[in-house]
């Protein structure tokens, strides 16, 4: 009779602990429902207050175009000269080197100036163009805003019955809309610029037929769809940005994290749109795709 008594003694603790490590499958499955729908939720928060700054744009189109244009100066300021360094280096190196060892194999290095308007005009001009925005702009206006949260200003502005919406923000997407569609067009030329330099310089095409190539195949459709593009690269890293900058919480940390966070989803956001935008594009303008 003991030892039965101290068998079941034994065997009560064992159950007790079998119980134990089973019961965190619960929290476990919780954890990675929640890892998942979180970056969902955010997604439509950032699409709602996108709404919200456009809309309000929109509305009352007045009272801001002076911070705009003090926006759009600062810009250009900041992000000229890591322009044309990235689009010359980026044409140069990625398809004009590359483009020209294909096109020399048979004897037509003059056929890259075809090539620069699939390369720099349609993918890598608007490309490099809305990572240099995203990169020097977009993290500014992030550390900016998320400076002005943490210090409580946006919340002083709100209690004195001023929308920081609509005097901080708006103005700041506005501009980022307008110059990142403008700043593709020296981007555009400076990519050339670079292909230009790989094909004469270093390939010996011919000048006048590498600049005949290039502007038989561009066509209308592909300067305003690229600056069309830009524009609305440069909506969406306003709307990410100013968001992770508006929302910011945590101190200094947390807004050190808001700008990492801003630039990454700024930049999955603009590759995602770019494959949309450029299948939709091209679908409807199939005389794109043709080279002459």
């Amino acid at each position: 009779m003991t030892s039965q008594k101290d068998g079941h003694r034994e065997q009560a603790p064992q159950r007790r602990e079998s119980g134990a490590h089973s019961g965190p499958a619960k929290p476990a499955r919780s954890r990675l429902s929640a890892t998942v729908q979180s970056p969902v939720v955010e997604a439509g928060e950032i699409v709602r207050f996108g709404a919200r700054v456009v809309g309000s744009a929109v509305r009352h189109p007045r009272g801001y175009w002076g911070e705009v244009r003090d926006q759009m100066y600062e810009i250009v300021k900041l992000c000229w000269i890591p322009l044309v360094i990235s689009t010359v280096a980026f044409g140069y190196g990625a398809p004009g080197l590359q483009g020209l060892n294909l096109f020399s194999l048979f004897g037509i290095p003059e056929r890259l100036g075809s090539l620069f308007v699939m390369a720099s005009v349609r993918e890598f001009a608007p490309w490099i163009n809305a990572m240099v925005v995203a990169g020097v702009v977009g993290t500014a206006i992030t550390a900016d805003l998320g400076a002005r949260r943490i210090r409580e200003e946006i919340d002083a502005t709100q209690v004195l019955g001023v929308d920081p919406i609509r005097t901080l923000i708006v103005p700041r997407v506005v501009a980022l809309t307008l110059m990142t569609g403008l700043l593709v067009l020296p981007a555009l030329a400076f990519g050339v610029v670079g292909g230009y330099i790989a094909a004469v310089h270093v390939g010996g095409a011919n000048p006048s037929v590498f600049v005949d190539n290039f502007f038989v195949n561009a066509t209308t459709t592909d300067m305003w769809g690229t600056v069309v593009k830009c524009g609305l690269f440069g909506l969406i890293v306003g709307v990410v940005c100013s968001y992770k900058g508006y929302r910011a919480s945590g101190g200094p940390i947390g807004v050190g994290r808001a700008v990492n966070q801003g630039v990454v989803i700024a930049f999955v956001a603009i590759w995602i749109f770019n494959a949309v935008y450029t299948t939709i594009l091209l679908g409807l303008n199939p005389d794109m795709q043709v080279f002459r």
